[in-house]
């Protein structure tokens, strides 16, 4: 999974990319500090593989992973290439879905380079370059397709699609709002648009606000404008973040027990993340390593074997499979096997968050 970060300058974007992958990209209090995306890879936290490693007695326990691009800060023009905008552009086409840093805290020593605190003009100015840039790049493609279709009518449903897409960036909408039947979808997707990738909203807050109630009026104004366009929001507070990621595991529940906090923004945004992409998590266990596997949500079994090797899902014959939970129940793979709690399943059989699978196939 890619994500990308993105925001204004100084939002707080670096900051939080440090905290959340312990790297070191300069965080700076002036604008285009970073410029080529850092990239980092955090490991996704899943306590599932700590029981698994136990009692399959596993030499190596291997947890899904992110990867994290740290996208230099926009600036109004970044479609015209104002601010090393084009580059930046074309950083994020590269990533899967954008989780969008946006600045819901006053403080006078951090500049804001509108001048003041605006989340919504914030992720307007984003949106619009977003917008722009791909208005540009469908505005050509339609005049092309329209050429084309003159003498080749299969390319009429491509002219509607197109159409419909430039209609709606024209309005200022983002062409993740536009509703298309399956097969349209398809060919959407190909288009790669800017404007069409699931975005998270990251609403970085102060120390105060995220201990008291993790809320302020700027994160509503957010919350409000998220819902309108089925974007996910989580509030984190890139300072305590930083704190965080300077402790030891024990250290870090200890901290955050003591701030009244459940979870990391780490966390929340792991979480968020996946269901803002669709995915779970299935889980392989045995003597040599126990391992998370990504998948789409909906993905049936031989394509969750594809996953592992090509060759499984070849020859894939049947997946004995238990719930983690019915097997965390039982305590060891013998008792729950005793119990007859593993099943076999077929090539129909749709994959769930926390399935631990076998997979048995002939190649």
């Amino acid at each position: 999974m890619k994500l990308g970060i993105v925001g204004l300058p100084n939002v707080g974007k670096s900051t939080l990319f440090n905290a959340i992958t312990s790297a070191k990209a300069d965080s700076a209090n002036y604008p285009f500090c970073t410029i080529e995306p850092n990239i980092g890879v955090v490991t996704v936290p899943d306590e599932r593989l700590d029981f698994l490693e136990k009692i399959y007695d596993s030499k190596k326990k291997i947890p899904t992973a992110i990867e994290f691009f740290d996208i230099a800060g926009l600036v109004k023009g970044a479609s015209n290439g104002e601010g090393l905008g084009n580059k930046f552009l074309s950083h994020i086409r590269e990533v899967q879905a954008v989780v969008h840093v946006v600045r819901c805290f006053e403080d006078e020593n951090i500049t804001h380079v509108e001048g003041n605190i605006d989340p919504l003009r914030d992720i307007e100015i984003i949106d619009l370059e977003l917008i722009l840039s791909d208005l540009e790049i469908m505005s050509r493609r339609l005049s092309k397709t329209e050429k084309l279709a003159k003498s080749d009518k299969s390319l009429l449903r491509e002219v509607t699609i197109i159409k419909k897409i430039v209609e709606a960036l024209e309005s200022g909408k983002p062409a993740r709002i536009l509703e298309f039947d399956e097969e349209d979808t398809k060919f959407v997707n190909h288009l790669n648009l800017l404007s069409n990738k699931p975005v998270l909203y990251a609403t970085n807050i102060s120390e105060e606000d995220i201990i008291n109630d993790g809320d302020n009026k700027y994160v509503d104004f957010v919350r409000q404008h998220a819902d309108n366009q089925g974007a996910e929001v989580i509030t984190l507070c890139g300072k305590i973040e930083s704190e965080i990621s300077e402790l030891e595991e024990e250290e870090k529940k200890e901290f955050l027990s003591e701030l009244g906090l459940t979870e990391s923004g780490l966390d929340k945004l792991i979480k968020a993340s996946y269901k803002l992409l669709g995915l779970i998590s299935f889980l392989t266990a045995g003597p040599k390593e126990v391992r998370a596997w990504t998948i789409k949500n909906g993905i049936k079994a031989p394509q969750a074997a594809g996953k592992i090797h090509s060759d499984i899902e070849k020859g894939f014959i049947r997946a004995e499979v238990i719930h983690f939970t019915e097997l965390k129940k039982c305590e060891t793979i013998t008792r729950a096997k005793e119990k007859g709690l593993l099943r076999l399943e077929g090539k129909e059989y749709i994959m769930k968050d926390g399935d631990v699978v076998e997979f048995r196939f002939n190649v």
